[in-house]
């Protein structure tokens, strides 16, 4: 798992894990901005371009990530972070040790197994998987996602990278994806973020994660689709992350 850094010896650690398909520059201007306080840590998770790994599960990224911090941050950080897969991770790491970090801030992640889903991403990515490289489908793809266009080149230069195994691989661990009631033993602050336009399954999972956290706190992101807080709003999210370090 390749790490890049930020910020090294300026402050407590904060971890950023991206989502599903997207690589470190999901959290590249978030990270710019807290630099100067905070070392920030922005790994790629396995089967993603640069990683050096294929992906197997959410939970052997958990526990990858686990060792890192581990053999390179004593054992916990300040706060961790993490979109979609990412933040299906960031639960599964919370699941695991309870108090790997003081904070948590997780963003549009499925909590809840979507079935359906799940039986068609083989054959979806099978017969899509082809198109990955055209510019023009792309960039259909990019505007479906409602990502802001300065992140085209890197969202379009890393999909190329990803192999149809992992792909297929990250999307099937994540419609798979329930949260565990080991959960419930966290010693994290919890906050749980997505935006109004969100699938069901995503607002659902929010209420998920509160009923087993009731001392979690939701918010909901008025006009926001999925992974907008973090990708197209670095300034309001590097805002609530420095906000809820400070307790707020």
């Amino acid at each position: 798992m390749e790490i890049i850094e930020a910020g090294a010896d300026r402050g407590e650690t904060m971890l950023f894990l991206h989502g599903g398909g997207l690589s470190w520059w999901n959290y590249r201007e978030a990270a710019a901005l807290l630099e100067s306080d905070y070392r920030v840590l922005l790994p790629v998770l396995d089967g993603h371009a640069g990683s050096g790994r294929p992906f197997t599960t959410i939970e052997d990224n958990a526990e990858e990530l686990l060792a890192y911090i581990d053999e390179h941050c004593g054992g916990s950080v300040l706060l961790i972070g993490g979109l979609s897969l990412g933040g299906q991770i960031l639960l599964e790491m919370l699941t695991r040790r309870r108090d790997v970090c003081r904070y948590a801030l997780i963003e549009s992640a499925a909590a809840i197994p979507s079935p359906v889903t799940n039986a068609l991403v083989a054959p979806a990515f099978g017969c899509s998987y082809g198109l990955i490289r055209s510019r023009t489908f792309a960039r259909m793809q990019f505007r479906y996602l409602g990502m802001k266009d300065a992140l085209f080149e890197d969202y379009y230069r890393d999909t190329c990278r990803i192999g149809r195994a992992d792909m297929i691989a990250f999307m099937k661990a994540s419609t798979a994806y329930a949260l565990k009631d080991g959960i419930r033993e966290t010693d994290a602050r919890v906050h749980v973020f997505f935006g109004e336009r969100e699938t069901g399954v995503i607002r659902r999972s929010a209420e998920r994660i509160r009923q087993a956290l009731p001392s979690c706190t939701v918010h909901p992101l008025p006009g926001l689709r999925h992974g907008a807080f973090s990708m197209n709003h670095a300034g309001d999210y590097a805002e609530a992350v420095r906000r809820i370090v400070g307790g707020k």
